[in-house]
């Protein structure tokens, strides 16, 4: 059920994508970026694609029939708990086995990225640090630096993060690799938590940075998940901000490095 047409992003194009939508959307971002669909679509869509946006909290999903007509599919953020019992978080979860299954080509960014841990097998829950918001250095593995060579990609890379959850933990105390390097950013003089993790199996951390030992992680050539968030921009970052401190859900202390613009 649902799926809305992307339509100005090429209606009649041979590639097709869909977002599945995890959040409800605030006034500000329907009115000044059209809503977060367009806002994926600006960042990641092509002339001659077709884009169609599931809004996966409200229980949409394609249809399984329609599945093999996309080219590959894109999980939002959300406001709510990847390891949460919601009926459309498990609905999300099924959906994703199911798509792991048919080698689909998917991208997780934050929650998603936390979502389709959970569906593969891994482990969510919240940040041992608290909240992560503003722009944090994350830092890819050689392996990602090597794999990603054509797209140029530096050593230290600024993202912007909104999270107080993170892919979790098992009894395996490990520093990530990426992290015994040398790390120049704002924050080298903290020091380095030993991060305790357990992905899906077979998955594979392609970036840390020194608060979340999971940055980013795939599985084969399909799944990728981004604990950051590509798509916003200063202006979206600072009305969330404001939301979450009017909601009472952040305190000032936990925002510092979104003052590093």
């Amino acid at each position: 059920m649902g799926g809305e047409n992307g339509g100005e992003v090429g209606k009649n194009g041979r590639r097709k994508f869909a977002v599945l939508l995890c959040a409800e959307e605030s006034e500000y971002v329907k009115k000044v970026y059209g809503g977060y669909f367009k806002v994926f679509v600006g960042l990641l869509g092509e002339e001659g694609e077709t884009w169609d946006v599931y809004r996966a909290a409200r229980r949409e999903l394609p249809c399984m029939e329609d599945v093999g007509t996309y080219d590959g599919f894109v999980i939002t953020g959300s406001c709510n708990d990847a390891h949460g019992d919601d009926q459309w978080i498990n609905d999300l979860v099924s959906f994703l086995k199911a798509l792991d299954s048919l080698k689909k080509k998917v991208l997780g960014v934050c929650f998603g990225h936390q979502i389709l841990s959970r569906a593969l097998g891994g482990k969510t829950g919240r940040a041992k640090k608290g909240w992560d918001i503003g722009v944090t250095c994350i830092h890819p593995t050689h392996s990602t630096i090597k794999l990603l060579a054509s797209l140029r990609i530096p050593s230290h890379l600024p993202v912007i993060e909104c999270h107080r959850d993170e892919v979790g933990e098992d009894g395996q105390r490990t520093q990530p690799s990426c992290v015994l390097s040398s790390i120049h950013s704002a924050h080298a003089d903290v020091p380095l938590a030993v991060q305790v993790w357990q992905l899906p199996p077979h998955a594979e951390v392609m970036a840390c940075s020194e608060t979340t030992g999971v940055e980013m992680f795939r599985c084969g050539d399909h799944i990728m998940g981004i604990q950051g968030h590509p798509e916003y921009n200063k202006e979206i970052l600072l009305h969330l901000v404001d939301r979450l401190l009017q909601r009472n859900l952040i305190q000032v202390p936990c925002i510092h490095r979104s003052f590093l613009f």
